[in-house]
């Protein structure tokens, strides 16, 4: 029996304490299910953030919008109802109140669908919930990547005390002029919304290691070396946030997990660490592997189609919390 072609969708909020405002966000997720599932939540608290992951069929008729493409699109505007930038604080750094948003194909799936797909609800999000909107991975014309974008927002700029505060821009007012020009949404930001960096690319597992320290700039000197881009593990992207009270953790995307896993970062982070005379722990994935994911979905929607008879919810989640 050949496996359905699946795409999925991880959609970061900033906001991971207010519950009325992540009920808000949560009920719009299930708000399509069993055609769109909601297979994980990932609640941090340190960075009041929280990673949603949606998996669903891809369809091809091109005449109307994909579950997925609806639920994605209910999701952000409940997101850009219930939170608001402007009062938000945390460790780590964001660019709106929906923060990023990653489509990713699955079980068959091309990277060339879901780029269309993510494509489409960027023009969505821009054109009718008025958000700057930036694209980039295959979503965009030219292949931009993520970091690329971010980098050119300001994202990786590091307050002093490690907190992010308000709008991440600057001025942080509604005719504060961006840097550079999104792809779909008005020209400024909103204050209370922020922007939203939306994309399409192969398979992210993202991987963070834990550093018992206070001292946040050492932990960032450890993660600029396990990166690529400072001349570390190739395909990994690091940044050293303050995690917790009084701890700290190299934040890890790995942009090639089967080739570069997490094996590989957690031996370089205790080594370094070591150097440094630090203890590093053991590390965690904020998400579910792709092959687990597949897995749920499959396993949630055949529950779906036994349970709908009798009247059972099955639209829960997995929930993780740090």
């Amino acid at each position: 029996m050949l496996r359905p072609m699946l795409a999925c969708c991880k959609l970061y909020v900033s906001e991971g304490r207010s519950a009325a405002a992540l009920r808000a966000v949560e009920q719009a997720a299930r708000r399509h299910h069993p055609a769109v599932v909601l297979v994980n939540t990932f609640v941090d608290d340190a960075y009041n953030r929280v990673g949603y992951t949606l998996v669903s069929r891809l369809t091809q008729d091109a005449a109307s919008p994909t579950p997925l493409r609806r639920a994605v699109f209910g999701v952000v505007g409940a997101a850009l109802e219930a939170i608001d930038l402007g009062s938000h604080a945390g460790a780590h750094p964001r660019l709106g109140a929906v923060d990023h948003v990653c489509f990713h194909p699955l079980a068959g799936a091309s990277l060339r669908d879901v780029a269309a797909l993510a494509a489409d609800v960027g023009a969505d999000v821009g054109d009718k919930l008025q958000v700057p909107t930036f694209l980039y991975g295959a979503a965009h014309r030219e292949g931009r990547t993520l970091a690329a974008i971010r980098r050119q927002l300001g994202y990786f700029t590091s307050p002093r005390d490690a907190q992010w505060r308000g709008p991440l821009l600057a001025g942080g007012t509604d005719t504060t002029p961006l840097p550079v020009a999104p792809d779909a949404g008005p020209d400024t930001p909103s204050a209370a919304k922020g922007v939203l960096v939306l994309g399409a690319t192969a398979w992210v597992d993202n991987y963070n290691v834990p550093v018992r320290t206070a001292d946040v700039d050492a932990v960032r000197r450890i993660a600029r070396r396990v990166s690529e881009r400072g001349g570390g593990l190739r395909s990994v992207q690091a940044m050293g946030l303050a995690h917790g009270d009084g701890g700290a953790e190299v934040a890890c995307n790995l942009l090639d997990p089967r080739s570069v896993g997490a094996g590989q970062v957690q031996d370089m982070v205790e080594r370094l660490a070591r150097e440094q005379g630090l203890d590093a722990g053991e590390g965690y994935f904020t998400d579910f592997s792709e092959e687990k994911i597949v897995q749920m979905f499959l396993e949630k929607s055949a529950q779906a189609k036994v349970s709908s008879s009798y009247g059972f919810d099955t639209s829960h989640s997995t929930d993780i919390h740090r």
